[in-house]
């Protein structure tokens, strides 16, 4: 077994960094790339196995991530903070950020769960190269076939062809369905962060289940967790903006989560030659993870997933022939 040299590392953190909040799957990926380079690259960047460095590496660079999530929608997580805080001490959810809060604890619970019961096992059994090219083929049909109804439904609805051309929800107090009218009058004009949330907020508890949940399928590496989740979305009403929003708003504990129950894995005595890496790697996820939140952030404000399907497809496809024809399982 041997470390990871920087180049490795620079190149996995740059790949995890972009793919994990691109719908494109950063795990499958990860066993893509050493699969398709070859090489020293295929041992250093091994997924097989509890004691190999790669396992360590990843982990430090989904930390990263995470925190370069909580950085970018740092004003959300203030309000939610508060609004669970509020919340907890009132024992009422009176305004949107209490209720989206609890929408996101709702909605988190089923993918940690089936993250802790699953992980290792769909890890070993298909982790591996031709099942994550026909996954990842798979997440772009996914993907292209929700965009297929989505302009099915704007036809029908003779709605705009802008996917984020919807009804401005009014600056006033609003019943949210399966609770309370929530009190969320304001003299101010709301931000658009604060738009978003309020919309977000309108989902029922069930929604935010299904939606949360969708996020344990990209335990199956070529499935996208936030394009899972941006789909689970749209298919319940949002609009593009909220959906991502959505998605990376649940991501964030999940992601974050999971790097700190496996920090230990950072310690182990095989891990000792690639600590360095593993730092610069996930340095290197970290501004790459904060960069794509702000593109994504302003892309799907007027974009769809289209071409991140047509991605998917012709890489997971591509990927699939090689290993057929090289013959790599």
């Amino acid at each position: 077994m041997s470390d990871l040299s920087y180049v490795e590392a620079i190149a996995v953190g740059l790949l995890q960094g972009v793919s994990e909040l691109f719908p494109v799957s950063s795990l499958g990926h990860s066993v893509l790339l050493p699969a398709l380079a070859g090489g020293q690259w295929a041992k250093d960047l091994s997924l097989s196995g509890d004691e190999t460095p790669y396992l360590a590496v990843l982990v430090a660079m989904h930390v990263a991530t995470a925190i370069a999530l909580l950085i970018f929608y740092w004003r959300d997580w203030v309000r939610i903070v508060r609004g669970l805080w509020t919340s907890i001490v009132t024992r009422k959810i009176e305004n949107s950020e209490q209720r989206l809060g609890w929408l996101l604890v709702v909605g988190t619970i089923p993918v940690g769960i089936a993250g802790i019961a699953l992980d290792h096992l769909v890890r070993s059994v298909l982790g591996k190269p031709v099942p994550t090219a026909i996954f990842l083929a798979l997440n772009g049909l996914v993907l292209l076939a929700v965009e297929r109804l989505q302009h099915r439904r704007r036809v029908a609805e003779d709605i705009p062809g802008s996917p984020d051309q919807t009804m401005v929800i009014p600056n006033a107090a609003f019943s949210s369905g399966d609770t309370a009218p929530l009190h969320a009058i304001t003299a101010e004009p709301l931000s658009a962060d604060e738009a978003s949330e309020r919309r977000l907020s309108k989902l029922s508890w069930k929604e935010a289940v299904l939606v949360g949940g969708a996020q344990a399928l990209a335990l199956l590496p070529g499935i996208s967790r936030s394009g899972i989740t941006i789909v689970a979305g749209l298919t319940r009403g949002l609009k593009h903006t909220d959906a991502a929003r959505f998605a990376f708003l649940l991501a964030t504990p999940v992601i974050l989560g999971a790097g700190v129950y496996k920090m230990p894995e950072l310690f182990k005595p095989a891990v000792a030659g690639s600590l360095g890496p593993a730092l610069v790697g996930s340095l290197v996820a970290g501004v790459a993870a904060y960069v794509a939140a702000r593109f994504l952030a302003s892309y799907f404000e007027t974009k769809t997933l289209k071409p991140f399907a047509l991605y998917c497809m012709i890489a997971g496809l591509g990927s699939l022939a090689y290993f057929l024809l090289a013959g790599i399982n």
